[in-house]
């Protein structure tokens, strides 16, 4: 079973940055897309950034042009990168991963909160 531990989250003022971290237990490489989600209390969870297998990466409308996805298979970690926080950013985001047979993976959170 794949466990998936997101890190990085914390307060930050608005306009600053942060990068979250989800590692994996196992190999990246197996899974077909790794996303990051994020909710509110309250609110849907909404799907912020994908990145597939060989690479092809998309993004919300919400995160375009702030939020960058990436990976690194030597550490088995999915990065988000965010630029230019703001308030409505807050949440708690998650990372999530999807094998080739549809089964989905999810870790716990981490909550980002964006306040001056």
């Amino acid at each position: 079973q794949v466990q998936l531990v997101e890190s990085g989250g914390g307060l930050v003022q608005p306009g600053g940055s942060l990068r979250l971290s989800c590692a994996a237990s196992g190999s990246i490489f197996v899974f077909n897309d790794m996303n990051w989600y994020r909710q509110d209390p309250g609110k849907q969870r909404e799907l912020v950034a994908s990145i597939s297998r060989g690479g092809n990466t998309n993004y919300a409308d919400s995160a375009k042009g702030r939020f960058t996805i990436s990976r690194n298979f030597a550490v088995n970690t999915v990065y988000l990168q965010i630029k230019r926080l703001k308030p409505e950013d807050t949440a708690v985001y998650y990372c999530n991963a999807i094998s080739s047979t549809g089964q989905a993976f999810w870790g716990q959170g981490t909550q980002v909160t964006v306040s001056s």
